[in-house]
């Protein structure tokens, strides 16, 4: 009797124990937005920001006299861009870029003006980014003025010049009048005559005459504004196997073989 009453009681007991809820699950952990994208991120990014200045070098030539809308320009770095500690654009990385928009010199006035664009950058390994980037300063050697708002280089003025065109033909026409109005008794009027006339030659020379092409010559220097940040990883910045190599065309002067020379007797070369 009492071990029946027993087993009744611990049945109930399991019965009541499988009838009580489950414990709540804990919460799963928080996840931010900005720890997803720290993790994305790789570890080995080198980044170049926006603004920077790149030195360059002209490779070409281009001028307002010869150069036309779409005309391509070619140039080289000649100074190493690092991040973090390291060089991401070493020097002798090519850049490439085009000539916008172009105006030849007026006769009478005006100025030569060039647009220059730069649209990609080749490290000496091959890694090529597009971007569109500006003039962001002109070696003070180079002839012209930059406007660093649109990038546009800007031919000099030539007023000098003209003023010493026009004097020398005031001074050759004096000369001539001089001797013309002493051979006829009047030399001071031939001379003023002739100085006249001869300004006026200078004059009409000067009007049709166009004034300084804008030259951006080989060997000018520059710095490229990046509108944009450029970014590398590690591998893109092996630089181990892109050493300049011979040019391909190049030969070697073959060496001459010695000859054999023989005692008493001498041979032709």
């Amino acid at each position: 009797m009492h071990l029946r009453l027993g087993c009744v009681a611990i049945a109930t007991v399991l019965s009541l124990g499988a009838q009580e809820p489950n414990p709540p699950a804990s919460p799963a952990p928080e996840v931010k937005i900005a720890d997803v994208k720290q993790s994305a991120s790789p570890a080995d990014d080198f980044l170049i920001p926006a603004g920077t200045n790149v030195p360059l070098s002209m490779i070409n030539s281009i001028s307002t006299k010869t150069a036309g809308e779409g005309e391509r320009i070619y140039l080289e770095t000649v100074f190493p861009i690092l991040a973090n500690g390291r060089i991401v654009i070493p020097p002798g990385s090519y850049v490439a870029g085009t000539v916008t928009s172009v105006k030849r010199p007026g006769r009478v006035h005006g100025r030569g003006e060039l647009y220059v664009r730069f649209d990609s950058l080749t490290l000496p390994n091959g890694v090529t980014r597009d971007f569109r980037a500006r003039i962001g300063s002109l070696d003070g050697t180079a002839p012209g003025t930059l406007d660093k708002t649109e990038g546009k280089v800007k031919s000099d003025g030539n007023k000098a010049g003209d003023v010493k065109t026009i004097g020398e033909a005031a001074g050759a026409g004096a000369g001539i009048g001089g001797l013309a109005g002493a051979a006829a008794g009047h030399p001071g009027m031939g001379a003023g005559i002739g100085a006249a006339a001869g300004a006026a030659a200078g004059l009409v020379g000067v009007l049709l005459t166009r004034g300084p092409e804008a030259v951006l010559a080989k060997g000018t220097t520059m710095e490229m504004v990046l509108d944009r940040q450029l970014q590398f990883t590690t591998s893109e910045l092996d630089f181990s196997n892109s050493m300049s190599q011979p040019h391909a065309n190049s030969t070697v002067p073959a060496q001459k073989k010695p000859q054999a020379s023989f005692p008493g007797r001498r041979f032709p070369e």
